[in-house]
């Protein structure tokens, strides 16, 4: 019926299902491996009902694939961008409403151990009677078999929903989801268990990629800006990026991650500092910056470059050090990017005017440089914050704008790829710049 969003990997329609006049989204997937991550990730989820549902794919003579997704028509960036025209901003029972069907969606991606590495605002679409769901999963990585999960976390089976079975055939070890998710879920594995849980499955992942790394595209202990050797720093150190995707990153289900995922904005410091041994807790620094834009209408860390984004953070949070993240030196890029001695940090608090207690502390249990100490999205599912008064409005009391803002730059996302917000290439506004070149490449100092 109508293009609704276009990219560098994807065009997506409106659509009318001519068997029953179903009005759908067709995603058309130019990458081979965004659309096998697309599809592989949302028929594990079909059943949880914080995740966009694929009723079923077929591939074009092309080679493309078309994903047929239920059509959502707007987003919690637009939920954000409308929040600004009203005095008030969201009211906070709908500001908690938002954030547990984020953090349901979330969870359920997690107990199955799937890293989606792009949430933001665009990326969280909204049904018209409220339903918030995950989207745009062309970037996930499915982090081990979901039978490891179903074998390792006792998760308990959920019904199958036939609604969204269509044309499906679901691996046989996937784990089902949960037709309805509460307030509140039980929590039924303890902090350090699924510490330990993650700890194994990043070792068995490592010993997948050592078989594999000779046959997989691999991108080496390089981040998105800052490694290389002389000869390519046009080419990647100051690439113009501002969401890299899945044909560039050169990783797949069984290699070895790469660091150039997701948006800026929204990117872990462990990814900026080209990290290619990361967890779910990317996901979780995401949901931090998410939920801090929800309260304040602004985004967090809206870095014009990969180097701002890093200095942005570093000015709130203060230089990346052992003591605040034990073996951080062992970042791939920690000793060729460093900035001057931040002595007095401005803090979350600062960025978070006007603010709770309890808001900013949710806000800090997320954005936080140790992955380790990041919460859980079923931690904050069971936070008193929650329970508190004002208590979260039901679903059906949510104000859902009628239409998508297609102009919003602050946020962008939807069901585009975005690919223009700044250059890294633009050192003018960090002042004295000190590189040198050095045995493997090169070195960078900011004042």
């Amino acid at each position: 019926m109508e293009r609704v969003g276009s990219g560098a990997y994807s065009d997506v329609y409106r659509a009318r299902r001519l068997s029953d006049n179903h009005i759908v989204a067709l995603k058309e997937v130019h990458d081979y491996q965004s659309a096998f991550r697309e599809i592989e990730a949302l028929q594990i989820l079909q059943n949880c009902p914080n995740v966009v549902a694929l009723h079923e794919y077929f591939w074009r003579e092309d080679e493309d694939a078309v994903l047929v997704l239920e059509f959502l028509r707007t987003d919690l960036a637009t939920v954000i961008h409308e929040a600004k025209k009203k005095e008030g901003g969201v009211p906070l029972g709908e500001v908690k409403r938002w954030m547990l069907q984020i953090l349901g969606g979330v969870d359920a991606c997690h107990r199955n151990m799937i890293v989606h590495r792009d949430l933001k605002p665009g990326n969280l679409l909204i049904s018209d009677d409220g339903v918030l769901k995950l989207a745009d999963f062309g970037q996930a990585r499915i982090l081990m078999e979901p039978g490891f999960v179903a074998d390792n976390v006792n998760e308990q089976p959920y019904e199958q929903n036939a609604g969204h079975q269509e044309n499906i055939s679901p691996p046989s070890d996937a784990v089902p989801e949960a037709d309805s998710l509460p307030d509140q879920v039980e929590e039924d594995v303890t902090r350090e268990e699924y510490l330990r849980q993650l700890v194994e499955l990043k070792a068995k992942r490592h010993s997948m990629d050592e078989t594999d790394k000779d046959t997989n595209i691999n991108d080496g202990d390089t981040s998105c800006f800052a490694t290389g050797t002389m000869s390519d720093i046009e080419d990647d150190h100051l690439r113009n990026s501002y969401s890299y995707e899945a044909g560039e990153g050169g990783d797949d289900r069984q290699g070895a991650l790469t660091s150039c995922v997701g948006t800026r904005w929204f990117r872990a410091p462990e990814l900026l500092y080209g990290s290619i041994d990361y967890g779910l807790e990317v996901d979780l620094w995401s949901l931090g910056c998410i939920f801090a834009e929800l309260l304040t209408l602004e985004p967090l860390f809206p870095g014009t470059s990969d180097i701002d984004q890093l200095s942005r953070i570093i000015s709130v949070l203060g230089n990346l050090t052992e003591e605040v993240w034990p073996r951080c030196s062992n970042l791939p890029d920690y000793n060729t990017i460093s900035f001057a001695k931040i002595e007095k940090p401005t803090g979350l608090e600062a960025c978070l005017p006007n603010r709770s207690l309890d808001e900013i502390s949710l806000v800090k249990r997320l954005v936080c440089y140790d992955p380790a100490n990041r919460a859980t999205a079923m931690e904050l599912l069971n936070d008193k914050y929650f329970a508190e008064e004002p208590l979260p409005v039901p679903v059906s009391q949510l104000y859902v704008p009628l239409t998508k803002n297609e102009d919003d730059e602050d946020s962008p996302g939807g069901w585009n790829d975005y690919n223009d917000m700044g250059s890294d290439s633009d050192f003018d506004d960090f002042g004295p710049v000190n590189v040198r070149t050095t045995g493997s490449g090169f070195s960078i100092q900011f004042s």
